[in-house]
């Protein structure tokens, strides 16, 4: 039975996890929700009521960073360092990155100039610092491709929906970041991870919610 990943069409997290399963070659379905009226049966198998999900058979998994690792131990080769050391080190900054995507959201829903200020500091500050532990590239631990690598693209790729629609640009001397950005970018797993019209998706979203941005769009 294929596995199921249940998602939300706007959601990074699901894109992460979409990501491992083109990478490892994993024939799967996905199923389309709506967060804000989730079905009943999503409410069941989803104990903190966030996507993704995954169902294999009657097993479900849920949190992107668990159902990544569980795709990459079963499904050799893996793409977690060898080393215990690094291993561990890919993790934090994976779990930085989950923090860090909302920092970016939080960008894109300021509901006036001041907030919008306060928040682009905020998450470009946190984008310097992983500037600061990126090498010669082109991935996060250098020529391989890495779990780490499928956590960042779906951030990255709203920073650059953040250039693309309203020239706010988080990656203001940050070259590295850019450099990794342009790398994943081209890379099949990650073109083929978001939905097509996911800029237009955000354009709905900041223009409901009405805030700053709203009024530059």
């Amino acid at each position: 039975m294929k596995p199921e990943l249940i998602s939300f069409k706007r959601c990074p997290f699901v894109q992460r996890s979409i990501i491992m399963l083109r990478e490892k070659g994993i024939d799967f379905d996905i199923t389309y929700i709506d967060l804000q009226d989730p079905p009943e049966w999503f409410r069941a198998i989803s104990p903190l009521g966030k996507v993704p999900v995954l169902r294999c058979g009657d097993t479900v998994l849920f949190e992107s960073a668990v159902i990544n690792e569980y795709l990459d131990e079963t499904h050799p080769p893996a793409l977690h360092p060898s080393d215990p050391l690094l291993r561990a080190k890919n993790r934090e900054w994976i779990e930085f990155g989950s923090s860090l995507n909302m920092e970016v959201i939080a960008v894109l829903m300021a509901k006036d100039k001041a907030e919008f200020d306060g928040k682009f500091q905020q998450a470009h500050a946190s984008l310097a610092r992983v500037e600061a532990q990126l090498g010669s590239g082109p991935f996060f631990n250098g020529p391989a491709f890495s779990l780490v690598d499928a956590a960042y693209a779906p951030l990255l790729q709203r920073v650059a929906i953040l250039q693309q629609l309203y020239q706010v640009d988080l990656l203001a001397d940050l070259p590295k970041l850019q450099s990794w950005w342009d790398a994943l970018a081209t890379r099949d797993s990650v073109r083929q991870s978001a939905v097509p019209e996911l800029d237009q998706l955000y354009l709905d979203a900041v223009h409901k919610a009405g805030g700053y941005l709203a009024t530059r769009g």
